[in-house]
């Protein structure tokens, strides 16, 4: 594993935030029905008055096909990156607890090395710390 991949599962979270959004605007597409109503009478005597409503979706039959097929590589997008997501996080149970909230500070939370050290404590340092997770990294 390396420092590539941290920086991938800060991706891969993002655009499985991005797109579940992505799908539920598609769905909120798909969703919107249109209703009227429409008022007609027998052609006959007696001419009773009758009203009906109509109701459907504003879709053509292609634009409800390609809505369809987004929304299954939006899926394969998400199923992919909580793939990435996952394949970090089991990798992360195996790292000493130390390491683990190094990793945490510096690339899930974004800190400079500097807020990293000072949330470390135990007197670490910017470069203590920078330095210690470069040894992690260059051996594992």
């Amino acid at each position: 594993m390396d420092k590539n991949i941290l920086q991938e599962y800060v991706d891969a979270c993002e655009l499985m935030k991005e797109t579940e959004k992505e799908i539920i605007k598609l769905n909120q597409k798909k969703g919107t029905i249109i209703q009227t109503s429409v008022k007609g009478s027998m052609q006959e005597f007696p001419y009773i008055e009758q009203r009906f409503k109509v109701q459907g979706t504003a879709l053509t039959m292609e634009e409800d096909r390609s809505l369809r097929q987004k929304e299954k590589i939006l899926e394969r997008r998400k199923a992919e990156a909580g793939r990435i997501k996952d394949q970090v996080e089991e990798w992360m149970l195996s790292i000493p607890a130390r390491m683990q909230r190094i990793i945490k500070y510096r690339y899930l939370e974004e800190l400079p090395w500097a807020q990293v050290a000072a949330k470390m404590g135990r007197r670490a340092t910017e470069n203590s710390v920078k330095k210690e997770f470069e040894r992690f990294i260059r051996n594992s």
